[in-house]
């Protein structure tokens, strides 16, 4: 097992360290590094998963590969052996959880894809019929497969929660062009994906999609379909009316609303067997999506 809980790269100038990913400028470039850090309730916890970060760059790109013919992305290259020479010393932590990716002017919003109600669309729909402000038929229960797939985009927050908003909000947040392209964009790739997966077991119940400009074109930026950003259920054990058997981080808030933590400082430590057991969904959905375990380092 490895763990990165922070990276440092002597000589290369950090840009930023988000709740999981460290940036670097590389000029033209950036480079993005998946750590193992691991958020819940909006805060960073004080131990890792190991393994997490490959896990999401490994996915990241194959879903990059799966996608390229629905949108181009912003990844350059994940070969550490084609890095520029300023980062080959520290090729031994990079490679796996790595991508050089070209800048994009980032949308300041998430793209959220919901084809099932779960999370916080099923505590809303409970107390108004509504998910984000759109109406849902009566009588669905918890884990449904929703009549059709729901667009609802978010602002993406530096700090505390992402806050929902209305199609008619994003079209002033970004145009409305360009929101009816993101919208389109965001739809065709849960579609595809959700195909894909099913063939492997897997249901995507949700998503959040990420995009930016590069040259004037719209790309899939960020991370793709992973266990941070999506919501993974597994198709055999599928029973709607309850809170489905998943892989992805559900497993971690599950285990703080147990301890009844109220999400404030301090952040609890998470027990050995809690760590393990996420580390294995994990691998476990790398696994079942892209056919292959991930290869040990």
């Amino acid at each position: 097992m490895s763990l990165v809980h922070q990276t440092d790269l002597q000589g290369i100038k950090l840009l930023s360290r988000g709740k999981v990913r460290d940036m670097y400028d590389l000029g033209d470039r950036l480079l993005m590094v998946s750590t193992d850090r691991i958020s819940a309730f909006d805060y960073v916890l004080p131990n890792g998963i190991p393994d997490k970060g490959r896990v999401l760059t490994g996915l990241s790109i194959f879903w990059f590969g799966v996608m390229k013919d629905v949108a181009p992305n912003h990844l350059v290259t994940a070969d550490v052996a084609r890095y520029p020479p300023e980062l080959r010393p520290h090729s031994e932590i990079l490679k796996g959880r790595s991508m050089v990716i070209r800048r994009a002017e980032m949308f300041p919003v998430e793209c959220v894809v919901r084809g099932y109600l779960a999370g916080s669309g099923w505590k809303e729909y409970q107390e108004t019929g509504h998910v984000c402000g759109i109406p849902l038929p009566a009588g669905l229960r918890q884990a449904d497969r929703l009549p059709h797939l729901i667009f609802t985009p978010a602002t993406k927050a530096q700090t505390g929660h992402d806050i929902n908003i209305t199609y008619e909000e994003m079209c002033g947040v970004v145009g409305r062009d360009h929101a009816h392209r993101l919208r389109e964009l965001s739809l065709s790739i849960f579609r595809r994906s959700s195909e894909d997966a099913e063939k492997s077991g897997v249901i995507i119940a949700d998503t959040k999609f990420e995009f930016g400009l590069v040259d004037g074109q719209i790309v899939l930026a960020d991370e793709v379909l992973t266990p941070d950003s999506s919501r993974f259920w597994d198709a055999a054990a599928y029973r709607p009316g309850s809170s489905p058997a998943s892989y992805d981080k559900q497993f971690v808030r599950d285990y703080l609303d147990s301890i009844r933590w109220d999400k404030k400082p301090p952040v609890p430590v998470l027990p050995d067997e809690i760590v393990e057991g996420t580390r294995g969904k994990y691998l476990e959905i790398h696994r079942k999506l892209t056919g292959r375990q991930l290869e040990p380092l």
